[in-house]
Parts: C-alpha cells; structure tokens; sequence
C-alpha cells in the first residue's frame, strides 16, 4: 500500500538536500546559466563528498546501487532528492556526480557481474560520471531509426562500433574521467529492426570515441550536452548490455527500454522541483505587491490571479502523486511502464504551464533576468523534451491502455 507519509530515512536526507539547495545552488544558478560549459567544480567536489557520508553514491539511478534503507524505499529516496536539488537549479542538478542514465542501463540490462564492475565506480574517492547515447541526427523519438552499429571482431572479441550521437546529457564530463562512461546504443543487425537493438559500456578514455560539440541551450545551461564521435571505437565482448545474439522477438530490444521505465519519474521529479520553485517564487513577489491567495473562498469571489495560482498548486500536487506512484511501484517490483510515462506526461505539461503563467502574471518582472522566473521558464521545456518527448509518451500511455502495438498505434 502506498503511504502518503514521507519516511523518516527520506527525510533526513531531504533535510541536507535543503541546506545545498537554499546555499550552494540558488546563489550561483545564474552564474552557470549565463557561464555554459564553466564546469561548477565546487558544487560536484562538495556533493560526491556529501553523498558519501551519507551512504550513497551520487543521485544514483541504479536500481543495483542499494541505498542503505533498503531497496524499496530507493527509488522513491531518489525522487525526492532530485525534486529537492531541482528545487535549487536544473541545471546544476543534472551536474551532480553519481549514476544517471547510463547507469540505469546497467542496472536495467546488465549482468551482475556489470552491476558491480560499473556501478561501484560511484562510491569512490572523486566524482565519477555517466552518460547515455542513444539520439542520432535521424533517430530521436524513433529509436528504430538508430544507425549506429556494432560489429563483433571474432579475432579479438571485440565490439566495433561506429556511429554519431548527439543531445548527449553530461557526454563531456563522462568523458573526462578514466572512471566514467557512457553506454551506446547500437545494432548488431540492421536488417532486424528493433530485434538487433543493443547497448554497450564504452569506457572513457577508449580510441575511436570523441567528444566533437558541446551544444550552446536555451535551458539548463549548467549542464553539458554533447556529440560524440564513434569511429572503429572498440569495447571488450563482455561490455554488451543483454544478450549478443539477434533473437526473433525485439527481447533485447525491451530489455533495453525497461532504463526508461526508472529514468522517466525521476525526470518527472525533476519537473516538480522546478515547478515548485517557480510557484513559491511567484507567491513571493506576489506577496511583496500586497496580493494575497485567499483561500476557501467560493471561486467566483476570488480574482483571476488568485485562482491561476490555486489552479496551480493543484497541478503540481496532482503531478507529484504520480511521480510516487510510478517510484513506489518501481521499488516494490510491480512493472509501470505505464505509470512511468503517466507521470512524465502530466510532470512535462504542468511545469510549463506554471512557468509560462509565472512570466505572464509578473509581466516585465517575470520577464527581466533581475529574477529566475524567465531563466526557469527556458530550462522547463527539456522536461518535456528528453526521456521520450511528451508526444511519445502519449502513444506509450495510449498502447498500455488500448493494448495496441507499436506499428497499429503510432
């Protein structure tokens, strides 16, 4: 049964999460925002150092990285750290040291020999990153489309891969470290569709991988996004994420795929934490104008911005109980690819709505860059963009439902 208390291990956590939100990431978010690509070392040093003490490796999105309070609070343990430090700037949270997604790869996919050689890297001494590489010029939404390829050199045994990716989140910094790494989707078999779809751990530091762009945004500027080249870039045999044969179902396919179902709520989470930081902005400058919400009262005595900003609240609320539905779920084993993408939906649309309705209410205030309201409103539309764009997300919830298949629903 879910409970709506939040436990007591969650929210000692939440407490430290607080203090770096208010003191380590507000005060410089415009910093980095208007400095992209300047890498905030002393937030990263600070917390990898923090996470530590705490126990924990990072935000980690590995559901093998076992969180000391036991696997079934970890999920919903990570939720509320990421709306917290989203909270504090988007941007610097996506900077955070620890498993992202492409740890949730090897979590999701991996062997259990691949958990403990890739996701313990986390617990050391410095900040360790990953990445995933999944979106090519061509293929974004439609992951069929992929044209990377692997190529198994039976001399060496070896993995060859070749291919661009691009739009890759923290790709530069997990390519700074001997320690970090992204996981690559390619094929094994481009005549097989989805059916040849795999992922691969490349290690920094490997040959034939190169960090060629860093992408200039109009959000979330604090973090890197990047394109990397593969050329003749070869991975150990055993670097492979499922199996290394070309089955008659797209298996190896879903395998890969279940990633989403863990990354898309914390996504989600992290729309929450910007969209309650623009709300209680915008309450708070409202407040400094003499306008108070007064709640309680009938909806026609009150006026229009008092019931945009109840509108509102109502939203996030409603979004937030389904990120913990989906986390629940995840971390008491019961399958919500549905409830995954619900939450991602709902978490895209409302953060938008409320930064863009922020802007509006405050007019020039909200526009000018004296405050975070505009530079919040340009980092809310990634929310509905990466992890499977909003449109797509719509299809996945629309096929679960109707129990239609890609090619009848698309």
């Amino acid at each position: 049964m879910i409970e709506f208390e939040v436990p007591e291990k969650i929210t000692g956590v939440m407490n430290v999460i607080e203090t770096v939100a208010v003191n380590m990431m507000r005060p410089v978010a415009r910093y980095f925002d208007e400095h992209e690509h300047e890498i905030p070392w002393d937030y990263i040093n600070f917390m990898h150092t923090a996470a530590k003490a705490m126990g924990g490796g990072g935000t980690s999105m590995a559901a093998g990285d076992k969180n000391r309070e036991g696997p079934r609070l970890a999920y919903q343990r990570l939720a509320f750290m990421v709306e917290g430090l989203s909270w504090g700037d988007p941007g610097l949270y996506l900077c955070m040291p620890g498993g992202m997604l492409g740890s949730a790869a090897v979590a999701a996919a991996g062997t259990d020999e691949q958990k403990e050689r890739f996701l313990k890297r986390f617990k050391g001494d410095t900040p360790v990153f990953d990445a995933m590489c999944m979106t090519e010029s061509q293929a974004g939404s439609d992951t069929s489309a992929i044209r990377a390829t692997a190529v198994l050199d039976k001399t060496t045994n070896e993995w060859i891969l070749n291919g661009e990716k691009i739009f890759v989140t923290a790709g530069h910094k997990a390519m700074l470290d001997s320690q970090g790494f992204i996981v690559v989707w390619a094929t094994i078999d481009p005549s097989a569709g989805r059916a040849g779809m795999r992922s691969f751990v490349v290690e920094a530091g490997t040959p034939g991988a190169q960090v060629t762009k860093m992408e200039h945004k109009l959000g979330i500027r604090a973090s890197d996004t990047a394109s990397i080249v593969l050329q003749d870039c070869r991975v150990p045999f055993i670097n492979i994420l499922g199996s290394p044969t070309v089955e008659t179902t797209t298996k190896g396919f879903k395998g890969a795929m279940a990633t989403f179902d863990a990354t898309r709520p914390i996504v989600a989470a992290q729309a929450i934490g910007l969209a309650r930081a623009t709300l209680g902005l915008l309450k708070e400058m409202l407040a400094e104008k003499g306008v108070t919400i007064r709640y309680g009262l009938p909806r026609q005595k009150l006026t229009s911005i008092e019931k945009d900003v109840i509108d509102m609240e109502i939203q996030l609320r409603s979004a937030w109980l389904l990120v913990i539905k989906a986390v629940w779920m995840m971390d008491n084993g019961k399958p919500n690819s549905l409830e995954s993408s619900m939450s991602k939906v709902r978490a895209g649309d409302v953060v938008n709505k409320i930064t863009q309705k922020a802007v509006e209410i405050m007019g020039p205030l909200g526009y000018s860059r004296e405050y975070l309201l505009e530079k919040w409103f340009r980092d809310a539309k990634i929310s509905d963009i990466y992890e499977g764009t909003g449109q797509i997300n719509r299809l996945v919830v629309a096929r679960l439902i109707l129990e239609y298949r890609s090619k009848d629903l698309s």
